[in-house]
């Protein structure tokens, strides 16, 4: 999510996002800011160093840091890594498709709150986040529930009669994981479900 619109909901603004279908549903970015439950499962299986793509203001990127981990955060958008800078992560605001320090080496990508759907092509992304891993890395995701639809949407950020431009995003049901996974070599590790969450490890076919 991009703009300044996402800056502004970091800082409390009441924010909207829109689909191209006409629905509208609030963007709780506070869910990104304050740990909610089912993060510590997803820290606890981040193999250092890790690479948090779509990091926000950096709430794993800042916990992984505390137990030890190196651990960084990129996003796309500035005022999200400078709040993980003053809360003591390292980000860099970069695109996961352009250049990534550390390419080949990272331990763990972790994909959470939805990140697998960044750019609107999760097939493309777990191509790219393969090129991001060292040998035996693994990618930690959070998926949808089982039942939900995988699709790919267009969708934009609204408030007070202000508007992004349309971006692509996806959303990818547990249901499906094994069928993502195989087609972007990788196969699923591990499947399990903490406080409504989904989540899911692959780790690339040998």
């Amino acid at each position: 999510m991009i703009g300044p619109l996402y800056a502004e909901s970091l800082d409390g603004a009441r924010v909207e996002v829109e689909s191209a279908d006409g629905g509208t549903w609030p963007l709780e970015s506070w869910r990104w800011i304050d740990g909610a439950e089912g993060d510590e499962a997803m820290l606890a299986r981040c193999a250092d160093p890790t690479l948090d793509v779509g990091s926000g203001p950096g709430r794993l990127t800042v916990a992984l840091t505390r137990r030890g981990v190196r651990a960084l955060g990129i996003d796309v958008t500035p005022r999200a890594v400078r709040l993980t800078r003053l809360a003591g992560g390292r980000a860099l605001c970069r695109d996961v498709f352009g250049h990534v320090p550390g390419t080949g080496r990272w331990g763990t990508v972790l994909l959470a709150d939805g990140n697998i759907g960044i750019g609107g092509d999760p097939d493309a992304l777990l191509r790219r986040v393969r090129e991001l891993l060292r040998p035996g890395g693994e990618v930690v995701t959070e998926l949808d529930p089982p039942g939900t639809a995988t699709r790919s949407e267009r969708v934009r950020l609204r408030r007070e009669g202000r508007a992004t431009a349309w971006f692509a995003w996806a959303r990818v049901s547990v249901s499906d994981i094994g069928a993502l996974a195989g087609r972007t070599g990788f196969r699923p590790a591990e499947v399990w479900s903490e406080a409504g969450r989904w989540f899911s490890v692959l780790i690339p076919h040998r």
